[in-house]
């Protein structure tokens, strides 16, 4: 993969915001909405995928549909941010199905995760049992959602 920022031309940024919209339209669709034929879409499109700018293509879910309304963010603080400890913190939180996302924050705390359940009652399972074993987990704070005003699925797509 490519170390340069991709500096996508009109058509690409074109595709990227259609297919990150509507991932399943066909490249003759594709093609016809950003004025190009089939064959130079395709090939465009091949590319974003060979260098590693469209990553994957998914369905989007309803979490509230399928019984996931709890959201909780938690500021978590560690007893040991040396290289090894991290290592193994990462790879314990990859395996917790309910932690959406997980970031290394840079400030008054350690990481940041956004924990998706059913209920408090399921959220407080998790925290309790779960969270709070990871290693080196020295202490956190719960910030419960009251309300998704905004959720991206993707990325923006940069203009030049």
């Amino acid at each position: 993969m490519p170390d340069a920022t991709f500096l996508p031309d009109r058509y690409d940024r074109a595709i990227l915001r259609i297919i990150a919209a509507e991932g399943r339209i066909p490249v003759a669709e594709l093609g016809r909405r950003i004025g190009l034929s089939k064959t130079p879409t395709q090939a465009r499109l091949r590319r974003l995928e060979a260098e590693g700018i469209v990553t994957g293509y998914r369905a989007m879910l309803s979490p509230i549909r399928l019984g996931l309304a709890h959201v909780a963010f938690v500021e978590l603080r560690l007893s040991d941010t040396r290289e090894a400890a991290l290592r193994a913190f990462n790879a314990a939180v990859r395996a917790i199905p309910e932690i959406e996302e997980c970031h290394m924050i840079a400030g008054g705390f350690d990481y940041l995760l956004k924990v998706r359940t059913a209920d408090m009652a399921a959220y407080r399972e998790v925290m309790g049992e779960r969270i709070s074993a990871l290693p080196h987990v020295a202490n956190s704070s719960t910030f419960v959602a009251m309300e998704a005003v905004k959720e991206v699925a993707f990325a923006t797509v940069p203009e030049p």
